[in-house]
Order: structure tokens, then C-alpha cells, then sequence
């Protein structure tokens, strides 16, 4: 058990049967009344942001979780399958617990959060950007890029993003994995 004096970032506690990470906190001690603590937190399995604000001393259900680096072999019906590089155990995780799954490809190295006590999967964090190569794409046309034009262009991994008109088919592109922006042209 944890108190409000014990919240820091990257804390994850359990509330209500869900389990939050703590954003960001605040100590406040106001003029007149009692002590509060603010905070911002992420809900773990759907990544929605909660403002949520405790009175000095409540108590607060602290859950220990773990990040474990897992490789990327492939996916069947049972969902993607991992395997940990250290132990060689293999897992199969469902594609809504990963973030940015549509640009997953065989060999990537994903952190796994795995909730310590019982073993349960959490989520799945690909790294921020990846390198993916370009399979599909329009010609762009010499002298058009005056403008901040964009064009889709389908990836190895089968996902369509937007890309600048001067992107052509067999360039590699560095993607963020978040929001699934382009973010620059590899050289090699």
C-alpha cells in the first residue's frame, strides 16, 4: 500500500479494477483547508488521459509492473506471437493490446508490460519511429513540391500512410509509430 506521499511519474497503481500510470503530479497545499495531491493519469489498457485529484494520505493501491523486450515472429489465429529474447518463451498477444500494429513487421522488438503478480499482458509498445520500405506509391512529378502535398503510399507491412509528392516505390521511410506520420526519407 501506497500513499499521496509516495505518487511519483511513471507510478502505476490500481483504481477501481483498472490500472492508471501516473503522467504528471502535483503537491498542493492551499491558504485555508486540507492538503491534495492533482494528477494525470493513463489508463493502461486504453490509453485514455484521467485528471484525477486525492486528498493527502489516501491510500492507494500500487501494482508492479514489468517491461520485457519480446522479438516479433508472426501472427495466426490465436493473434501475434513473440518470443523472449532472453528466455526464448513464446506468447501471443491479441493486435489491440499493441500500439501501432499495422507496422509491425517479422523481427521487430517490441516492450511487452506485463503485470507482475498475476503475469497478465497489458500492452505492447513498438519503438517510437521505425524504418519501413515503400511497396506502392504513386510518381510524384519533378517541380511539385511548392506546397506541402502529400500522397498515400502503401508500406511492406500492407499499411497506407501519407507521404511528401517527392517519396517514390523502394525508398525507405522513417514512420512514427504513434500517430502513423511520416517523418523523413532514409539514405542507405
Amino acid at each position: 500500500m501506497a500513499t499521496t506521499a509516495d505518487i511519483r511519474n511513471g507510478m502505476c497503481i490500481d483504481l477501481d479494477g483498472q490500472f492508471f500510470v501516473i503522467i504528471e503530479f502535483l503537491h498542493v497545499k492551499p491558504g485555508k483547508g486540507a492538503a491534495f495531491v492533482r494528477t494525470k493519469m493513463r489508463n493502461v489498457k486504453t490509453g485514455r488521459v484521467l485528471d484525477k485529484t486525492f486528498n493527502a494520505g489516501v491510500k492507494l493501491d500500487e501494482v508492479r509492473i514489468e517491461r520485457r523486450p519480446y522479438q516479433y515472429l508472426y501472427q495466426d489465429d490465436m493473434g501475434y506471437n513473440f518470443m523472449n529474447t532472453e528466455t526464448f518463451e513464446q506468447i501471443s498477444i491479441e493486435g489491440d493490446l499493441i500500439e501501432g500494429v499495422q507496422f509491425l513487421k517479422e523481427g521487430d522488438m517490441v516492450e511487452v508490460q506485463v503485470h507482475a503478480e498475476t503475469e497478465t499482458i497489458l500492452t505492447a509498445a513498438m519503438p517510437q519511429t521505425v524504418v519501413l520500405l515503400v511497396t506502392y506509391t504513386e510518381p510524384g512529378l519533378k517541380g511539385d513540391t511548392a506546397t506541402n502535398a502529400t500522397k498515400p503510399a502503401t508500406l511492406e507491412t500492407g499499411a497506407e500512410v501519407r507521404v511528401p509528392l517527392f517519396i517514390n516505390e523502394g525508398e525507405k521511410i522513417k514512420i512514427n509509430t504513434s500517430d502513423g506520420s511520416y517523418v523523413e526519407r532514409v539514405k542507405e
